[in-house]
């Protein structure tokens, strides 16, 4: 549920039920018995007459129908309402948060999301519309943001009450979509795990995406912390003015080298999300006592759909370390990953209400690169993924007004008609090169002739030669 976390295995088949049933579940029917009065069958014949009513409850939900591109997350309208277990709290979500876990779920990388069809994404924002039973701290018109493995890409979420946390004055929808995952994420690796102190250095890779702004403002929160971040050069001057010590243009320079020469002996934490051979550099790049958390594979995602040579070579690349290397060298290394910590309410709990003190101190505060809505998710992804984001990308669930729509039209219908041309233009190509290839046998078939035709001429001048003699 980090940023960035993405091992390959299959989903189980009881996620894919859990998935379908609140949406889905058929309402029971009332007993009948032989000896029922007339008057008992008109009684129950009233909440029949009802059910066209409840029938009618229909919402918007993003819907990832199998792995793949852009276009396999699908706009769908589901109908039934959502039922309520024990604990549980039905959500009418205004924002929701795109994380880059969710990119990698979409290629079938991300095992923490059952099997299309599914409703993706794992954090949102909105105003509880229902309780289920034996919820007490939550009631109807709370403005919560809430976490899950998935689910959270739709109009309605139903979530565990215990997965709800109020929304702070002042702090926006969007924002507090923006909040969940990667500030826990940031918070949990480096103070739980990296014991963050004064006078420390921290690395921070994709130090202008959602889990490194995060990052960078909590490091802010410890006096005289330096701190090492990569990125494009374009976004230095944002990371830079938000805190980031030394920007590192990683696809110019070798950051290993930029962070040696201004320290020399190393640093002491490292969160990485790269995994493969980035992982091994980290490693060496830690002082001694130094320690480096890793928390995900971005470096297996290579285009919109699943790319076998970026996961061959990153699970190629894999980090290994014998004990005895790690007790020579005293350093540690960390595993952390936000999707598999979803039973551990209680230590979630206390990492929220710790950062959700610095936000109301002013000490951090979501950075909401853009807004999009659910219409428009291919293009919030592409966003994502290409690495044009400073910031959290965030979808709303506010219907797109009917020019945007008009707008939108157009585009698809320009993407439509260059789909069509490139079709057109690989078609052409093609036919070139059978034409190309045919004249290249007719050429060939000529050459081979050729010797032909001459020792037919040299058997005839032998033929003529002979009947002279």
């Amino acid at each position: 549920m980090s940023g960035e976390d993405a091992p390959v295995q299959q989903q189980n088949a009881v996620d894919q039920k859990q998935e379908t049933k609140p949406a889905e579940e058929p309402k029971p029917e009332p007993p009948k018995t032989e000896s029922e009065p007339a008057g008992a069958a008109e009684a129950a014949a009233a909440p029949a007459a009802a059910a066209p009513e409840e029938e009618t409850f229909t919402y918007r939900a993003l819907v990832l129908t199998g792995y793949g591109g852009y276009d396999k997350v699908k706009l769908q309208v589901k109908k039934g309402k959502p039922v309520l277990k024990a604990g549980e709290v039905l959500v009418r979500v205004k924002a929701c948060g795109l994380n880059f876990a969710d990119l990698m779920a979409r290629q079938g990388l991300y095992d923490r999301l059952p099997s299309p069809p599914v409703t993706p994404g794992m954090e949102c924002s909105g105003v509880v519309e229902a309780v289920g039973e034996e919820v007490t701290d939550r009631k109807v018109g709370d403005k919560v943001m809430a976490l899950s493995r998935f689910g959270m890409w739709q109009e309605v979420a139903v979530v565990p009450a215990g997965h709800t946390f109020l929304i702070p004055e002042g702090m926006s929808f969007e924002e507090a979509a923006a909040f969940p995952v990667n500030y826990i994420t940031a918070y949990m690796m480096l103070f739980d795990f990296g014991n963050l102190r004064p006078s420390q250095s921290v690395l921070i890779h994709a130090a202008a995406g959602g889990v490194g702004i995060a990052a960078t403002q909590l490091c802010k929160t410890v006096k005289d912390v330096t701190v090492f971040g990569t990125a494009s050069a374009s976004k230095h001057e944002t990371i830079s003015q938000g805190g980031v010590t030394h920007a590192i243009d990683y696809r110019t320079k070798d950051y290993v080298e930029e962070v040696r020469k201004i320290s020399p002996k190393g640093l002491d934490i490292i969160l990485d999300p790269l995994g493969g051979s980035d992982t091994h550099k980290a490693y060496n790049l830690l002082k001694p006592m130094g320690k480096l958390i890793t928390y995900g594979a971005a470096n297996m995602l290579a285009g919109q759909r699943k790319n076998l040579i970026a996961v061959a070579k990153n699970w190629y690349h894999q980090f290994s370390i014998h004990t005895l290397s790690l007790i020579q060298g005293n350093k540690s290394v960390c595993g952390f990953h936000l999707g598999y910590l979803d039973g551990e309410t209680e230590l979630i709990t206390q990492a929220m209400n710790t950062i959700l003190d610095l936000y109301k101190e002013g000490k951090i505060k979501p950075c909401i690169d853009s807004t999009w809505h659910l219409e428009q998710v291919s293009d919030a992804m592409r966003k994502m993924q290409e690495r044009n984001n400073i910031g959290k990308v965030v979808l709303t669930t506010e219907p797109m007004p009917e020019e945007e729509k008009k707008e939108e039209a157009k585009k698809e219908a320009k993407k439509e008609d260059k789909k069509e041309d490139k079709k057109k233009e690989d078609k052409k190509k093609e036919d070139k090169k059978k034409d190309d290839g045919k004249k290249e046998e007719k050429k060939d078939d000529k050459k081979k002739e050729e010797p032909k035709k001459e020792e037919k001429e040299e058997e005839k001048k032998e033929e003529v030669k002979k009947e002279e003699k």
